[in-house]
């Protein structure tokens, strides 16, 4: 067709659009309507993209890095500590176990050992694109079953530097020819393996000393400018310039940006970043999974379509066996073995670069290489469908088996409350109703949570509350109150949309992680909406301003008076179109200035006037000795 960028830009955005749209209109995962957009418009369906999709896939995988850049944000360094048993255990025993059992199965089908080996390395990654944004669309990232997961493809980002570093050993050409013909050349590999590691851990340190003297002070620097285009350069350079200092010392670019992503989750900044690459880092993310459907190469598929098709069966197979027995050894519940099984069972993403590695060096040829590519690209494409087979047909027959029961019979005043969501702000929710003798149906969808919370004396009953038939089971048809405690704003989403077409006369209460959640809460019809750090920020601030001489009851009085002025405001700038843009941005600032006028004017009025109460007993006795002297 036409080399035109722009003709390619159109055919992959209307690919997207169409494909997605008719995905998520059948109930499918977005993954899925990228892939198969990609097949469409592919070179061996309709020809609207041609040979070049293989340079568009090297593009398009900065969409994995800056996903990882994202899921470094979200951890703070002391948790990823906690989480290393749980990296090397479960990562170290899948990739162990598949790497072995492949390699004996590849030598068996009549592989040199060489080749055997680098197919076995290939088999044991899985697709950190495709399991990690299936997670977060369902918002599962914070269940048991989402960081096991998290856990094993953080282990296989790490252990491809490994891989790569291993494979020129295997090479059956001179180191001179490996690297006239490597693509992946780097500054330390004529070093001794001791300085390598040097400076390999040199870079690292690097990374965390940047992000807080230079990052940081940079990024403080641009925020005063006021030019939002100058963050947007500043986040897109902090994950470039991760990405290609750990690609110049051998090292994964996505492994470098998780790195650089755990330094900056104290700054700041944190929230600034998030919002800022989410949207760069969503449409690199589709145009990499719409890359890898049109790199299926079906002429290949039809020359060998026995051993495509024998080899794509037994990968899937072997990598569930594996992850299974995995998820058995550290005591996952069946429905988070099942779900863990059916999302890691492909090959991922950095198997493209492996196996093309592995070919510059000579130690594969053409049609071994064209097979394992295309093998590659099939697995990714398979994982969405079997996914969506086992959310329906498996787990509701197979998963963890909790028998969902009407609300309790002693309620108080009569009330019928459901609960969804019982982590750390549900369960301070559940507490504190309990503890006034109203009793709550409360759902969780992390069966470990579950038991857990079973074993402290909560009745809690597991299962994913988006479903009409469970919400049926809990009660929802006699239920007066839902209340939406989970940390996943998608999922919130969805529930509420459920509830109200189906249930109108529930009324619901939803947890909103900040501002602009509960801007789209609000322009659902959602009345009761809670910032889950609104009340928390002012209860500090009053402490602080009480430790400097204010009076309590002033202060107490003063958050009420907050809460209700910030509540009007958010009503009225939820209104506006693009939040984020000029118009929003001077409205709000009109908005602060208003409520801070209120607020000075309330506080001066009610110090004056009426605010006796709550007053230590040594302001009393001055109070009163004032009194005395101005009647005397």
């Amino acid at each position: 067709m036409t080399g035109s960028i722009l003709f390619e830009a159109i055919v992959f955005l209307l690919g997207a659009i169409i494909c997605v749209s008719i995905a998520k209109r059948l109930g499918l995962s977005s993954v899925l309507g990228y892939l198969f957009a990609g097949v469409l418009i592919g070179p061996y369906v309709l020809g609207f993209i041609g040979q070049e999709g293989e340079d568009i896939l090297h593009f398009a995988e900065f969409g994995v890095v800056m996903m990882l850049f994202l899921i470094g944000l979200e951890i703070e360094p002391k948790n990823f500590w906690k989480m290393r048993k749980t990296i090397v255990g479960m990562g170290g025993l899948q990739v162990a176990c598949t790497m072995l059992i492949s390699y004996f199965l590849f030598s068996l089908l009549g592989f040199e050992w060489k080749v055997a080996l680098t197919f076995s390395m290939a088999v044991a990654l899985s697709s950190t694109a495709i399991a990690l944004q299936t997670i977060k669309e369902k918002g599962l990232l914070n269940t048991t079953f989402g960081a096991s997961s998290f856990s094993i493809l953080l282990f296989q980002d790490i252990i491809v530097i490994f891989m790569l570093g291993a494979l020129p050993l295997l090479a059956n050409t001179s180191n001179t020819a490996v690297e006239q013909t490597s693509d992946h050349t780097n500054l330390l590999q004529n070093l001794p393996l001791g300085l390598q590691t040097l400076a390999i851990l040199g870079s690292v340190v690097v990374i965390i000393i940047a992000g807080k003297y230079l990052i940081v002070p940079m990024l403080r620097k641009v925020a005063k400018t006021g030019v939002r285009e100058l963050l947007i350069a500043a986040a897109l350079l902090i994950v470039f310039g991760i990405s290609f200092l750990m690609e110049l010392v051998g090292l994964s670019p996505a492994l470098g940006a998780f790195l650089g992503g755990v330094v900056l989750s104290n700054s700041e900044f944190k929230h600034e970043l998030e919002s800022t690459l989410e949207p760069f880092k969503n449409l690199l993310l589709g145009l990499f999974f719409m890359a890898v459907g049109a790199s299926i190469n079906f002429l290949v598929i039809a020359k060998s379509p026995f051993t495509v098709g024998g080899i794509l069966l037994a990968v899937i197979v072997l990598k569930a066996v594996v992850l299974y027995i995995t998820a058995t050894v550290f005591k996952l519940k069946l429905n988070q073995k099942l779900q863990l099984t059916f999302t890691l069972s492909q090959i991922g993403e950095f198997a493209f670069v492996l196996l093309s590695f592995a070919f510059s060096l000579h130690i594969l040829e053409q049609n071994q290489l064209d097979i394992m590519l295309v093998v590659t690209a099939l697995t990714m494409t398979v994982t969405p469908i079997i996914g969506m087979l086992n959310e329906r047909l498996l787990l509701p027959r197979l998963g963890t088996k909790e028998s969902i029961k009407r609300p309790m019979d002693h309620i108080a005043k009569s009330q019928k409350i459901i609960l969804v969501g019982f982590g750390h702000f549900g369960s301070t929710i559940g507490r504190f109703l309990r503890t006034h003798g109203v009793e709550a149906t409360i759902l969780d969808h992390d069966s470990n949570r579950v038991d857990f919370l079973r074993k402290m004396g909560f009745e809690v009953y597991y299962g994913d509350a988006t479903r009409t038939d469970l919400l049926e089971s809990a009660g929802i048809a006699e239920a007066n109150i839902l209340i939406c405690a989970m940390d996943n704003p998608d999922v919130i989403k969805k529930l509420a949309k459920t509830v109200k077409e189906n249930y109108p006369q529930v009324k619901l209460m939803v947890r909103a992680k900040n501002r602009y959640a509960a801007y789209e809460f609000l322009n659902m019809e959602i009345d009761h909406i809670y910032r889950e750090s609104l009340e928390t920020s002012l209860k500090l601030a009053s402490e602080v301003l009480s430790q400097m001489g204010f009076r309590r009851y002033t202060l107490q009085r003063q958050i009420q008076n907050f809460i209700k002025y910030d509540e009007d405001s958010l009503r009225r700038l939820a209104k506006e179109k693009k939040i984020g843009d000029d118009s929003y941005i001077f409205k709000a600032r009109k908005e602060l200035e208003q409520q801070e006028k209120l607020l000075e004017q309330d506080f001066k009025r009610g110090i004056v006037e009426f605010d006796n109460h709550w007053d230590a007993e040594k302001i009393r006795k001055s109070l009163n000795k004032n009194e005395i002297v101005k009647n005397v």
